[in-house]
């Protein structure tokens, strides 16, 4: 009897399931000439649905008014509290230095932890320094959350001229950056956040297994076979229960699609259901992001296109949402 070979069923692309370590994700930044910052942030308010024109000359309505969802994402403008000196090494990327600002705005509660192995920043760093990220944080205070405690990160900088890069982060230092400095309607950008989380579930919701028929010993929605006799174990490939959700996922090339600082052009009567009232500015998705309401979401310069289409918006809708 021939042989018979096929490949491996279920994706390995996110693996291991496990929670994310922390409420927001990490990201890598990628390369542009142009010195400014290379991501924001902003918590996910909810979703609605806008009339646009489709000006994808690639698509067949190109030319029609087409009905697309959108993300509205609370995004009050940044706080810069510092900046880090990189060195590149074998193992990665190696820390020299740091500054921060010593004026806070009132309200933002910046505790930094103790740490004996952290270096002051100093001018002679500069020279041995291959690149330099600022240390930003967010303002809960300027959202319509009820949140005190801000979210602390480093944001990339583009450019590859180091001192010009020192120069640009000491102009800003202690200063506040929008979302308007760093994107524009119709750019392209990469979304990251912690998806919702679902707990502990069985394998047919994790993995998407067969569900078993009515001869499967009464139990429908279980593994089949967890292995052969030899060897005596279970390999970590088979489909098990476990931890579903709460994952660190980036979603790459979404298009913004509006940014403005009047959010009535956005918000239902009586704020975002689950949410609330955007106090200030916002910024406008199209397609789902991940995570749930009041989950920050980091958005980030596209690191597969580079393409530009402007939107044509022709009506937002303004009635409430049920879902996210």
């Amino acid at each position: 009897m021939p042989r018979r070979t096929q490949s491996r069923h279920g994706s390995l692309q996110f693996w291991p399931r496990k929670r994310a370590k922390r409420i927001y994700p990490r990201q890598v930044f990628p390369f542009i000439k142009d010195i400014k910052p290379l991501g924001f942030a902003g918590w996910k308010t909810g979703m609605t649905h806008i009339l646009v024109t489709d000006n994808n000359a690639r698509s067949p309505t190109y030319g029609k008014s087409i009905v697309k969802p959108v993300t509205i994402l609370d995004a009050p403008s940044l706080f810069v509290c510092g900046f880090r000196l990189y060195r590149h090494s074998p193992s990665g990327l190696v820390s020299l230095g740091e500054s921060w600002t010593l004026k806070y705005p009132k309200g933002l509660e910046i505790v930094k932890k103790a740490n004996p192995s952290r270096k002051e920043f100093d001018n002679n760093l500069i020279e041995k320094t291959d690149d330099i990220r600022l240390v930003v944080c967010t303002q809960p205070a300027k959202s319509g959350m009820r949140k005190r405690k801000p979210d602390l990160f480093e944001l990339g900088i583009g450019g590859d001229d180091i001192k010009q890069k020192f120069d640009y982060v000491q102009s800003i230092l202690g200063k506040e950056i929008n979302a308007r400095d760093i994107f524009k309607p119709g750019e392209f950008v990469d979304v990251a956040a912690v998806t919702k989380g679902h707990g502990y579930t069985g394998p047919v919701k994790r993995f998407g297994i067969r569900i078993q028929t009515r001869k499967d010993k009464q139990m429908h929605r279980h593994v089949g076979s967890i292995g052969p006799t030899t060897p005596r174990k279970v390999d970590w490939r088979v489909p098990q229960a476990g931890q579903f959700g709460f994952f660190t996922r980036t979603e790459f090339s979404k298009r913004i699609v509006m940014i403005d600082d009047d959010p009535k052009k956005v918000a239902p009567s009586g704020g975002f259901l689950g949410y609330g009232i955007i106090p200030e500015s916002f910024i406008m998705v199209e397609g789902s992001v991940p995570g749930s309401r009041k989950r920050l979401v980091r958005l980030r310069k596209a690191m597969r296109t580079a393409k530009f289409i402007p939107p044509d918006i022709k009506y937002v809708s303004l009635a409430s949402k049920q879902g996210v």
